[in-house]
This record gives C-alpha cells, sequence and structure tokens, in this order.
C-alpha cells in the first residue's frame, strides 16, 4: 500500500474549496470541482483514500451491494478496473480507491492523517476556516463535509470495562498487529450487518466463540461469487443503462423488479412464486424483488416473516440456538432496520465451537479482569465468561456523529449540535440554514444509506456543481438556504418516515443505537426519486435561498 502521507505535512492550506474525507464522496468531489477550475483539498483522518474501506478492516468486511453499482460511473475509471468478487471484500475495495486516486490524480490534492476538530464561518469575509488535531488550518469559500455515516465508532459504557485485562477492539478501529489465531476465547457483541460478517469468520477459527445476542437479526442469504475478467468485460457493455438508472429509481431495485400485482390481489402459489425467485436471486433482491408494501405493511411483512422462517430454521440444528436466531414470534419488522446479508451464518453459530448468550434474559452486568459478567435476575444467578479478546460491533453514533466531532460553528457561532439539538434542520439533505457555502454529502434527511450509495453521491455532487455554475453565471458567492426551506423540507421528510414500518423500530436510522440522541428520520425514507424531484424543483430558483448581501473574498 501506498504511504499517502506527505514527507512534510503543510502548516497551512487554502483553496477554493476544502473537502472533509476521502471515500467516495471526497474522490468524486474532488474530480468534479478540478473539472469547473476551482482549486480543491482533501483533508481526511486516515492514512490513504477509501472512507470506510480504509478503516474497516475486521474479518469479513465486505461490500453487500453488487459491483456493477458500488463504483463510480466515470468511464476512466471502470475501463481500466475488474472486480473478482460479486461482492468486493475490504481488500478489493482498498485496490480499488487506490486505482481511482491514480487514474484521477487525486494524491497531490490530498492531506491524510489530519482530523478536523473545529470549523468556523467568518461572515467578515465570508470565508470558512478548519483546523485539524495535528495543528493544520485550513480555508475556503466552499467546504464539503463528506464524512459519511458510519466513521464515529460506539461503544456502550459497561462497567469495570477498563479493569479488562485481555484485549478489545471496535470493529471499526481494526489493529493491523491482531491476529487472530493466537486467541483462544473470544467475545462478540453486536449482530448488525458488521457482527453477521465478523461472526462468520471467527467461528471458524480453533477457537471457544461466544456471541452476545440482544435482539436477533433477519438475515438474508448474499450469494457471492467470483467473477471472471470476461464476465466482467460484459457487465461493463451495459453500464451505460446501469449508472443513469440507478440514479433515478425510487428503490436499489435495479437488478431486479418488485412484485407485479400487490399482495391482496396474488394468490398464496403466485407469493410463494415470487418469493422463490427473490430469494434464490440473493442478496437485496430478496426484499426489492418483493411486494413493495412490505415496507408499510404488517400483514405482508409477517407473512414474509413465516417464510424466511421456514427457509433459514433447516440451517440450524441445535434447538436452543434455533429458537433464539430464528424465534416463532418476529422479533422486528422487516425493512424496519438496515437489512442484513449473509454467507454461511446460520451454519457457523451452529458449530460446537460457538456459544450464544441471550442479552435479553442474561443482560451484561460488567467486566472483570477476565471477563464478562451476565445476570440473570428471574433466576437470580451471575455467569462470568472469560475472555482473552472482546470484539465489538456495536456500531456507530451513525450520520451525525462525525459531524459534531468536527465542531462546525454556524455565521452566528453557533454549533451544530446545538442548532439540532431539537431536531436536524437541512434544505435537501445537504445545506443547512445559518451555514452559507456549506454542503453535506450522504447526509443526513437524504436518502443515501437507501440507495446505491456510489451514484446517489454522484447525483448529489452534480446538482451541487450546477448549483455552483449556475451562481457563478448570476455573480452569486454566498448560498445558503432559508429557515422556510428547511421547515418545508422536514415537513416532506416526515411525510414519507410516517408510514414506514422503520418509523416503529429501534435502529441507527432514527439515532436511538446511541442513548440521549434524539430520535428522529436520519434517512429520507421516500426513496431517491422523490428526493431528486424536491431537490431539482427547489434549485430551479432562488426562493429556498437567501438573498445576498456581501460578496466574498479569497
Amino acid at each position: 500500500m501506498v504511504d499517502a502521507t506527505p514527507a512534510v505535512a503543510p502548516k497551512e492550506v487554502s483553496a477554493d474549496c476544502i473537502i472533509v474525507g476521502a471515500g467516495f464522496s471526497g474522490c468524486y468531489s474532488l474530480h468534479k470541482l478540478r473539472e469547473l477550475g476551482y482549486s480543491a483539498k482533501i483533508i481526511d483522518a486516515g492514512s490513504d483514500f477509501g472512507g470506510v474501506w480504509h478503516s474497516h478492516r475486521y474479518p469479513g468486511a465486505l461490500v453487500d451491494t453488487p459491483t456493477p453499482l458500488y463504483q463510480l460511473s466515470l468511464p476512466q475509471v471502470w475501463q481500466g478496473f475488474n472486480f473478482k468478487l460479486k461482492f468486493p471484500d475490504q481488500r478489493e475495495m482498498q485496490s480499488y480507491f487506490q486505482h481511482v486516486a491514480e487514474v484521477l490524480d487525486l494524491r497531490r490534492d490530498t492531506i491524510f492523517r489530519h482530523s478536523i476538530i473545529d470549523t468556523r464561518y467568518d461572515s467578515r469575509t465570508g470565508l470558512w476556516h478548519l483546523k485539524s488535531d495535528k495543528g493544520l488550518r485550513a480555508t475556503a469559500r466552499y467546504v464539503f463535509f463528506a464524512s459519511g455515516t458510519t466513521n464515529k465508532a460506539y461503544i456502550p459504557k459497561f462497567p469495570g470495562l477498563s479493569n479488562f485485562k485481555g484485549r478489545f477492539v471496535h470493529t471499526h478501529d481494526w489493529p493491523e498487529d491482531l491476529f487472530l489465531g493466537e486467541k483462544k476465547k473470544i467475545a462478540l457483541i453486536g449482530q448488525g450487518s458488521t457482527g453477521t460478517q465478523v461472526a462468520q469468520e471467527i467461528a471458524k477459527l480453533d477457537a471457544d466463540v461466544t456471541i452476545f445476542v440482544r435482539t436477533p437479526n433477519i438475515a438474508y442469504p448474499l450469494r457471492q461469487g467470483k467473477l471472471s475478467i470476461g464476465e466482467s468485460e460484459r457487465l461493463k457493455t451495459l453500464y451505460h443503462a446501469y449508472f443513469p438508472e440507478a440514479k433515478a429509481i425510487g428503490w436499489a431495485t435495479l437488478a431486479t423488479n418488485p412484485a407485479p400485482r400487490p399482495f391482496q390481489e396474488d394468490s398464496d402459489e403466485q407469493r410463494r412464486e415470487i418469493w422463490e425467485l427473490a430469494w434464490e436471486t440473493g442478496s437485496f433482491d430478496i426484499l426489492t424483488g418483493n411486494y413493495p408494501e412490505i415496507a408499510l405493511d404488517k400483514t405482508v411483512n409477517s407473512a414474509f416473516y413465516e417464510f424466511w422462517k421456514e427457509k433459514t430454521r433447516p440451517r440450524i440444528t441445535d434447538p436452543k440456538k434455533r429458537e433464539m436466531l430464528v424465534p416463532d414470534e418476529q422479533p422486528i419488522w422487516l425493512m424496519a432496520r438496515r437489512p442484513v446479508m449473509e454467507d454461511d451464518y446460520y451454519e457457523m453459530i451452529d458449530r460446537d465451537n460457538v456459544s450464544l448468550v441471550d442479552l435479553r434474559k442474561s443482560p451484561i452486568k460488567e467486566f472483570t479482569e477476565n471477563g464478562i459478567i451476565t445476570e440473570n435476575a428471574d433466576q437470580g444467578t451471575q455467569t462470568l465468561h472469560e475472555f482473552d479478546l472482546v470484539i465489538f460491533a456495536t456500531g456507530y453514533d451513525s450520520v451525525t456523529g462525525s459531524l459534531y466531532d468536527m465542531n462546525i460553528h454556524d455565521k452566528s457561532g453557533t454549533l451544530l449540535q446545538e442548532k439540532w439539538q431539537d431536531g436536524i434542520s437541512t434544505h435537501m439533505g445537504m445545506m443547512v440554514p445559518g451555514m452559507p457555502n456549506a454542503f453535506m454529502l450522504y447526509g443526513p434527511q437524504a436518502p443515501g444509506p437507501l440507495s446505491y450509495g456510489p451514484s446517489f453521491i454522484e447525483l448529489q455532487m452534480d446538482m451541487l456543481c450546477d448549483l455552483l455554475i449556475r451562481a457563478k453565471t448570476e455573480g452569486i458567492k454566498n448560498l445558503e438556504v432559508t429557515e422556510k426551506a428547511a421547515a418545508k423540507w422536514k415537513t416532506m421528510l416526515y411525510s414519507a418516515y410516517n408510514v414506514v414500518l422503520a418509523s416503529q423500530a429501534d435502529s441507527w436510522w432514527v439515532g436511538s443505537n446511541i442513548p440521549g440522541k434524539k430520535r428522529e428520520p436520519l434517512t429520507w425514507f421516500g426513496g431517491v426519486d422523490t428526493w431528486r424531484l424536491a431537490c431539482e424543483t427547489s434549485l430551479q430558483g432562488w426562493d429556498d435561498f437567501v438573498p445576498e448581501r456581501r460578496a466574498s473574498k479569497l
């Protein structure tokens, strides 16, 4: 891997645009802004390109979106790269970002290993000033926050954790020197997408593995597969249709067609035919090739849970594990949380070296020097589980966490987290009242987590570039949205959110995984098509923007 850190990092940097983050959003933004003639610099806390695909090095880390749609649509990039897996793993994604950086010549305008800790707007000059943890100071007229959704790791405040003499890690900060083969007693806490991927891998080790389960996830078969060079090149002949369509559709349904008729109009036999086809295809097609009502209607949702249960139960032979992971009573609404994909999760959990702890019956009381004590209140018993390694797959302070860590101040000097203490307020999920010339990519109140990520990022940045072009043509140098526009956006956001079953579930989609965080929709549930139409309508004129009073100077 290339060491991306320059021999001597600059102390100050000035450009038309500063981009915070070097994942998909940062890479594409730098490329597009250069095309428009702007000077731009990326600042990133990591040591190389990739965003989460640079930092998430835990065992089993992979993409659960198929490769034709999990990449940039730039021909100069995809023409020279061939994915080897249908769902690329972390190593392949890192190779891809190395390729992106080389083809687009991104390194010369990127500064790594600097975390932004303070961000302020100067109303006198119309400039943004950013400061890093290492003293770097950056100045720009425009700032693009491209920090992603899952970059601030969360570990619950377990009593006694500091007393543990073994090693504990969070999947976000997986250390390079951790050799799992040396560990004989491993604990895994958390069973979302990340926890499921980790569980599949550590279960194969010559070690005793204990998995702590609070809410069983409802996981769907991924159907991983290898891609030959020929298959990869054949897919490229379809890219001209894939990429534009991915930016236009409502939900991520490009690879398959949803059910042709409403659920209530089909017979049981017809429903089963649709479900069997979707199941055989695998991955998100199991949901997007389903009845659209599954996200809205409890009857449809419950009916498909029965089908899922029928398919999944035979994969677990241990009756206690089977009852815990595939309960007779549906534990959560399908699609009310981020769907989880798996390859051999249930077979690996069924192994003799894997034990499960039901946290609903026996919650964690505390950590000790040697492990974890759980307490069963009904039985009045405590159990010590000894470990030499504890893996936390406990998620993230998603969407807003990494924004708040940058201590962003608006033009009045108010911190973003203080502005939003009673609720997030944005326009289009990209701009915030009181923050001129500041833009968020893949951020709150936008449909990023429910889209094809790279294609949606391109859509956002293309819209913002068109906005910059129009503003420059008309002599407008300060772009600031109104409070009225943000209030209207929130109304539209909730009109879609209130009808989906996700509004009735606890998840990171609504921030309820973080104690004390306000429960509210962090993503747009109405689909990319409705989001795009609302944005395009707003951007036709200047009604949603504050009239400019003062030109900025750089």
